[in-house]
């Protein structure tokens, strides 16, 4: 399906608000209908008409709370005191399942030993209090939901003790709570599961009390994930995981080339396969034509796929060839084009104003996201209604999605949010391409009379094979400084596709043609006098966000240059970097000293043949320095050690930063190593598993260590800026033995 230019009138309310604001504003979020639902177990989870409140126009808007505001909706407390928190974001591995509820957990005084948490859906609570609609993603969660998370704890703790003051005939001044108990006069005591009941019935105050950061009992503190047990034992459940009485599965056979129609189908040996079902003609992303087969598991649906004869009409679409691609992006870079920074170059014409040059051109291949668990989205139709079970990074976008295919009201369609198996930002798609799709499989299904839940999986090959990759870019830089390494002029173009263009992003994340996520951490910290141009082709490989979006390419370019100027004028790339950095950047200073400091860099002897890597980025608004230990081996580079300096505001959870941090480096290497590139040759992706586009093993990870910057400042995000400086790190500490800087990814040593 074609995210059409005119979809964004069926978007909920909130964003389209959003998309009509500029850049940096924040969006308010409008106030509905919410209704606080009782239950005799405890203190409810709040029941709401789901999406329609959020999207109708004509509600009411009462005067008080907003849904993200009311803790019914996000606190279930039950008899026997088990605290169930419900947390408005997708986990897909970066631990807000325990994060946030600890926030929670914090305000409301509650037993961390009977604390749980679980998955919310698409309803108007959980949204993004900042965007104003569902998304997880850009590492907004704690950011976003910090103060939000604090508060809702706050008010609940409020009404339980007001419940307990009433229950007492005493004065809730008088009153205090510890570890799931109010406690009153004389030592008292109330368990919270004992006062549920009561506590729900009363007004949710407005305005709260926080507690001093000094008193905190939980946040700040190293703590073992909610999930933990469950992941490690292969308990936990996933998306892919999900039974339902009589479920089906489905698995669907796509065009070879993005957007391509079916010519011809034979199915006879595929609707011979015992256990098939049905085999059904779909549309599919782009504007292209599948087939599905619909089984009773997924082995016998396989098996049909395979089966199938199909012949592809794809005269009607761009065939891409990515070693023509190439040719096409360096003719770009020498066009005109919009600029980003539009500093005076005269200088590189200039031999006594810049003595020195360099000239460089970095390729960037295309990134497949590639999580363990493939993608996945049952879905069960009953009459004008439907529910969802997947793992949603946007559940409010991919519901309205699944209301236009499937024909039925927007407050019908639910979207039940499941613990995905990664992700990296292909959960998180303007098109809910693979929900679409699982969309289109149904209602087929239930035209062909076939009345049950229709799981449809993808494969592995599916996964790698079906698009949306991190997108390839080119980026040419000549650079012109003196023997103090002071720039005089540094001309840059970036040539890649825009990911947002086309989507309800643009209007507010593309300007004067130029893609904002493009062009992230180009220049900072560093007061440098840039012309930065940018060209975004349109070509028949849809791209999407990749964890740490820009910043995967930004960061490498911005951190090997500065590196590579420090060796020319031989001065060290620490000292050198900090000098660039001044005192405007008193973030990336801290965490670039603390690296260093906890590295033993400068004071330690490495071992023969190794050699020390730095970098330095910032990226949603936190700031990530590595100092790496690497060799080469046979040819081949080698990571031995990463120390990182990390400055994210207040810690929540240090064993999850920790964890986000050692996770993204380990991802960041895997854009350095051989194979981490999809490739197309005549419109077809040439990659099919991790066979041919590897991930990093057990015996590529480095040792790492992870230290923070203490700070009482509000959080800022995690999930994502661990990754942009590793390569960069590495391909220093490489550049640093050889003599050659790296200006490819993966590398190329030879």
């Amino acid at each position: 399906m074609h995210f059409e230019q005119d979809f964004a009138h069926e978007l909920p309310k909130a964003l389209q608000a959003m998309l009509s604001r500029d850049a940096g504003q924040t969006p308010g979020i409008a106030r509905r209908s919410f209704l606080k639902l009782g239950a005799a177990s405890g203190f409810a989870l709040g029941a709401f008409p789901l999406a329609a409140l959020a999207q109708d126009g004509a509600a009411a808007k009462p005067a008080g709370l907003k849904p993200t505001q009311q803790p019914s909706a996000f606190v279930h407390i039950a008899r026997d005191g088990i605290v169930t928190v419900t947390i408005n974001r997708l986990d897909f591995g970066q631990g807000v399942q325990t994060a946030l509820p600890m926030i929670l957990a914090e305000e409301l005084d509650a037993d961390w030993s009977k604390v749980r948490s679980q998955h919310g859906s698409n309803d108007p609570a959980y949204v993004d209090p900042v965007f104003g609609m569902h998304i997880t993603g850009g590492s907004g969660s704690i950011a976003h939901s910090y103060t939000q998370y604090r508060e809702l704890g706050a008010r609940a703790r409020a009404m339980l003790v007001a419940a307990a003051a009433a229950r007492w005939q005493a004065d809730a001044a008088t009153l205090r709570t510890r570890n799931g108990a109010v406690i009153g006069p004389g030592g008292k005591q109330l368990g919270y599961g004992e006062l549920a009941e009561a506590a729900m019935a009363l007004p949710v105050p407005s305005d709260v009390t926080l507690k001093n950061p000094k008193d905190f009992r939980l946040i700040g503190h190293a703590t073992t994930r909610l999930d933990a047990k469950a992941k490690s034992s292969g308990q936990q459940g996933y998306g892919i995981d999900v039974h339902l009485p009589g479920q089906l599965t489905a698995v669907v056979a796509r065009p070879p080339v993005f957007g391509a129609k079916l010519k011809s189908v034979d199915d006879g040996a595929a609707k011979a396969v015992k256990g098939v079902k049905a085999v059904l003609r779909v549309p599919v992303d782009r504007g292209g034509e599948g087939v599905a087969i619909v089984a009773d598991g997924y082995w016998p649906a396989k098996q049909a796929r395979e089966a199938l004869k199909l012949e592809w009409d794809t005269a009607g679409v761009e065939r891409v060839d990515s070693a023509r691609q190439l040719d096409q992006y360096r003719a770009l870079a020498k066009q005109p084009g919009p600029r980003k920074f539009d500093a005076d170059v005269s200088a590189l014409a200039d031999q006594a104003r810049s003595p020195h040059r360099i000239e460089a051109e970095f390729v960037f291949p295309y990134l497949a996201h590639a999580p363990m668990e493939p993608l996945n989205c049952t879905v069960q139709l009953q009459g004008d209604r439907a529910e969802l079970w997947m793992g949603s990074q946007m559940p409010g976008l991919d519901g309205m999605a699944a209301s236009k295919v499937l024909g039925v009201p927007p407050q019908n369609v639910k979207v039940n949010v499941q613990m995905a198996g990664g992700g990296f930002g292909r959960r998180a798609i303007a098109t809910s391409d693979y929900v679409v799709e699982a969309c289109a499989v149904a209602k087929a299904a239930k035209g062909a009379g076939i009345d049950a839940p229709i799981r449809t999986l993808w494969s592995r090959e599916d996964d790698i094979q079906g698009g949306y990759y991190r997108p390839m870019h080119l980026h040419t830089a000549r650079i012109g400084f003196d023997a103090e390494g002071r720039v005089a002029a540094w001309d840059h173009v970036i040539v890649g596709q825009s990911i947002l263009a086309g989507t309800p992003f643009e209007p507010m994340m593309v300007k004067d043609g130029i893609d904002a996520t493009a062009v992230e951490g180009m220049k900072e910290p560093y007061e440098l006098p840039m012309r930065l141009t940018v060209q975004h082709p349109k070509l028949n490989v849809p791209v999407l966000w990749w964890r740490s979006v820009g910043s995967t390419h930004t960061a490498f370019v911005m951190e090997t240059l500065v590196d590579e100027i420090a060796r020319t004028t031989r001065q060290d790339p620490v000292a050198y970097r900090l000098k660039l950095i001044g005192e405007n950047h008193p973030r990336h200073r801290a965490a670039l000293q603390l690296a260093v400091d906890k590295s033993g860099y400068g004071k330690k002897k490495l071992p023969a043949g190794q050699a020390w890597g730095v970098a330095v980025h910032e990226s949603f608004n936190s700031v990530v320095a590595y100092v790496v230990e690497a060799s080469v081996k046979d040819g081949k580079p080698v990571l031995h050690r990463v120390t990182a300096g990390v400055h994210c505001n207040f810690v929540v959870n240090p064993r999850t930063v920790e964890a986000q941090v050692q996770g993204a480096a380990l991802m960041g290497l895997s854009m350095c190593l051989p194979g981490a590139a999809i490739t197309l040759k005549d419109g077809v992706v040439e990659q099919r598993n991790f066979g041919d586009f590897p991930v990093p093993r057990i015996t590529d990870m480095p040792q790492i260590a992870v230290y923070t910057v203490p700070s009482a400042d509000a959080p800022t995000g995690m999930g994502e800026p661990g990754l942009p400086p590793l390569a960069p790190a590495f391909a220093n500490a490489i550049a640093a033995l050889t003599g050659k800087p790296l200006r490819e990814l993966p590398f190329k040593l030879a």
